[in-house]
């Protein structure tokens, strides 16, 4: 374990107990995040009257606490989220798609996740099979109960917020999968791209799966094209950052695709570092500066080893790194560059 940086405090006598109480704890992981969030915690009785707040807080804190350590385990291993609608019945064409996207994506190496309720979510789960899948439930008074393959299964989180809820499912996620459904279901998928074009959570493939034939996520795309693009709402890059198919086999292929060669990204100082599992030769890093110099603010993009930060935190030094400065806008345009470097 790493010895704590001594933390610097207005306040030392306060700082200096909450070490010995962390101690006392018998010490762990990140201590100083954990005392600086002992020491918000104790802010809140100066700073926030209302005791509904601070349950909102409290109740925050505790699902995230636990839904992380659920998934720690499996941290390794990467995760597809399946959304689409609880009502949705086992005797309809989507419902047998998404058994059988299921089982395609975990063939191909992946475990699923979803709401862990009925409709698309339980299909997601009978296809993955349980020692695949994790649930990911929400309480409400009326539709959602885990579903059976789900519900005794250690791997199940039930949260009261939805947004923990949502941190939860992209904070674990390496694509996510949408079939056709209702609001909740529009809401997941606007807010992955959302997160997605701000740079808010790591890019991933966002697979729209539509029934053979069907026109449920063509007509929304339309919509996208016909208003949001048109009206200069949106960037057409912002277009890149999802797809459509009605193939369940090609929504497997555009998914392992994406981690053909990519893996991850993280800023290090004011640099966007792309890990890869090869890197690029120096007739294709001159061919992604030609190519895709707009997204460069200054210098180059070039091969670089792990910085000091990360060779600190042990961040998949076994990787190799693009770097470059990255102008933290065209997030659809860094999207088609994955394309591009899974293409190498």
């Amino acid at each position: 374990m790493k010895t704590p940086k001594p933390k610097i405090s207005s306040d030392p006598v306060l700082d200096a107990k909450i070490r010995e109480l962390i101690q006392f704890k018998g010490g762990g992981y990140n201590e100083n995040e954990v005392a600086d969030i002992i020491e918000n915690a104790l802010k809140l009785m100066a700073d926030v009257q209302d005791k509904g707040d601070v349950k909102v807080i409290q109740t925050a804190l505790r699902e995230l606490r636990y839904a992380f350590r659920l998934f720690a385990p499996y941290h390794e291993k990467r995760k597809v989220t399946i959304f689409g609608s609880a009502r949705t019945k086992p005797d309809k064409l989507e419902y047998q798609q998404a058994v059988e996207f299921g089982r395609k994506i975990v063939a191909a190496g992946y475990m699923v996740i979803t709401g862990a309720g009925p409709g698309i979510m339980q299909a997601g789960h009978e296809g993955a099979g349980l020692e695949h899948s994790f649930g990911a439930n929400i309480r409400l008074p009326w539709e959602q109960n885990a579903n059976p393959i789900i519900a005794e299964d250690p791997k199940l989180v039930t949260f009261k917020y939805f947004f923990t809820r949502k941190i939860t499912f992209v904070r674990h996620s390496d694509a996510i999968a949408l079939f056709p459904g209702g609001f909740g279901t529009m809401d997941e998928g606007y807010e992955t791209i959302t997160l997605m074009q701000t740079g808010k959570c790591q890019l991933m493939p966002l697979v729209l799966i539509d029934r053979p034939g069907g026109t449920f996520w063509k007509t929304w795309d339309k919509h996208v094209r016909e208003h949001l693009l048109r009206d200069k709402l949106i960037s057409p890059e912002d277009l890149n950052l999802y797809q459509i198919t009605d193939s369940t086999d090609e929504a497997v292929r555009i998914i392992t695709r994406f981690h053909r060669n990519y893996h991850s990204t993280r800023f290090v100082q004011d640099q966007l570092v792309i890990r890869l599992k090869n890197a690029p030769s120096e007739s294709a890093i001159a061919a992604l500066n030609d190519d895709f110099a707009e997204l460069v603010t200054e210098g180059r993009i070039a091969v670089v080893p792990p910085s000091a930060e990360e060779i600190e935190d042990g961040d998949h030094l076994e990787l190799a790194r693009i770097a470059f400065h990255f102008n933290r806008r065209g997030y659809g345009r860094l999207r088609a560059m994955v394309d591009v470097l899974n293409g190498m």
